[in-house]
């Protein structure tokens, strides 16, 4: 009786379907905000980022990773990062903007822990 439930176990790890498995996270809904509700910092970066810059901050328009899996998944450079300034920071805060191809942007109040689909 014991080797029967061993192998029922073994059995069942193998046919358990790859995403039972997988220890990354999907991409969850995003919630939208139309850019009239963003800070006006949002805004600022927003309008740079339309007008091609000038940008704040070096590392404005770096790959954005998407490590945390909250946006959809896509390839490697897709999604790119700029800087929301954050009134009182010393360095950049947790504020920023992650844009993808034309008219896809999103924006982050919590350093990539969560997003809002802009709506222009």
């Amino acid at each position: 009786m014991l080797r029967m439930l061993q192998l029922w176990l073994i059995l069942m790890a193998f046919c358990l379907p790859a995403e039972a498995h997988s220890h990354h996270r999907e991409a969850a809904e995003v919630a939208v905000i139309a850019a009239a509700d963003l800070p006006a910092e949002a805004r600022a970066t927003l309008h740079a980022i339309h007008q091609g810059g000038p940008f704040a901050y070096d590392r404005d328009g770096v790959v954005f990773g998407n490590y945390e899996r909250v946006l959809p998944r896509q390839a490697r450079g897709y999604y790119h990062e700029y800087t929301v300034k954050t009134p009182g920071a010393r360095n950049r805060g947790a504020r920023r903007i992650i844009a993808g191809r034309p008219g896809e942007y999103y924006y982050s109040a919590d350093h990539y822990q969560s997003f809002n689909r802009i709506r222009e």
